[in-house]
């Protein structure tokens, strides 16, 4: 069998592979499979490969490698969170690797018919299942302070309340050169300055309207039930808030706790069994990959082994 060559090279993907320690007929979970880059690694590695896209052009695309993975691919046409009952109804209880690369893909950026970016303007969208509300819905409907609430928890924009009245101002808003035109405005950005101040109301939208972190926090969650042990999980985040996620999951589920003081001595532990162990360090991309992806810039990979403990109750955890 010999993969197709995939249109975008994801980040950091020898570093995953690598992590992910793949061996041939393994059964490995690509969380997000966008335009199939880990997926067609994992295969040519001898995996067989189970792979979840909630984005309906995704699935699409990826049928052509499908086609040609001799059985060893299966496109799933689901959110990641869910990857669990979706592995159950095709008869996989348990696998040997979970990847996710969390965010917004490449082709949903480079597409502005999909409203994702104001680098080209396009519909105000940023549906990644193309079903539900859109951001225009949103902007349009909500109130102020709830719009100002969303753009600061999930952009981290110290200005969200004067965004959202001159939002609120403009309405009706449709597009997505309009959106960034009024944020521009209301926080008196002109050429030249080094950081365009749409970009973080761009992402808290997006992340609000996907349930982008709630998303995350369910698939850490089930990849912990389905990983065997000695299974690896293997994370790419792109932003402080995925990463805080992420690292607050492993701390607490390899049993990380603060160090014994002798004003607080230690006492033995009687909560649960830790579930995962660092496998190494956070990695970040090195100097060649920045060069040949600018993306590349802000991501950052957690890899962690499933140890033999039972899972957690899916109660969540605190982020």
């Amino acid at each position: 069998m010999t993969p197709a060559a995939a249109p975008h090279v994801p980040v950091l993907l020898d570093e995953v592979i690598a992590g992910l320690a793949i061996r041939e007929e393994e059964i490995h979970v690509d969380g997000t499979f966008g335009a199939g880059g880990y997926t067609n690694a994992m295969l040519g590695l001898g995996a067989r490969v189970y792979a979840f896209d909630r984005d309906p052009d995704a699935v699409r695309e990826g049928s052509r490698l499908a086609d040609v993975s001799g059985g060893r691919l299966t496109l799933v046409p689901e959110r990641f969170s869910r990857m669990r009952q979706a592995l159950a109804d095709r008869g996989v209880e348990e696998v040997d690797g979970v990847t996710l690369d969390i965010g917004v893909s490449s082709m949903q950026l480079d597409q502005a018919d999909r409203g994702f970016s104001f680098q080209g303007d396009g519909p105000l969208d940023m549906r990644m299942s193309q079903e539900g509300e859109s951001a225009a819905d949103f902007l349009n409907k909500a109130d102020e302070g709830e719009i100002a609430d969303v753009i600061y928890k999930y952009g981290e924009e110290p200005k969200s309340r004067r965004i959202a009245r001159a939002i609120v101002a403009a309405r009706p808003i449709e597009r997505t050169g309009q959106l960034a035109q009024i944020v521009r405005k209301a926080l008196g950005w002109h050429a030249g300055m080094k950081k365009d101040p749409a970009t973080r109301t761009f992402q808290a939208i997006r992340i609000h309207l996907n349930e982008e972190l709630e998303e995350l926090e369910g698939g850490l969650e089930a990849a912990e039930q389905i990983l065997k042990e000695g299974g690896r999980l293997a994370v790419v985040t792109f932003h402080s808030l995925e990463d805080r996620v992420v690292k607050r999951f492993l701390r607490e589920r390899s049993g990380s706790v603060p160090a014994a003081s002798r004003h607080f001595p230690a006492v033995p532990d009687e909560g649960p069994k830790p579930t995962f162990e660092a496998v190494a360090k956070p990695v970040k991309a090195g100097e060649a990959e920045l060069a040949a992806n600018p993306r590349a810039r802000s991501a950052t990979l957690r890899v962690a082994r499933r140890t033999s403990a039972p899972p957690r109750s899916r109660k969540g955890f605190r982020s």
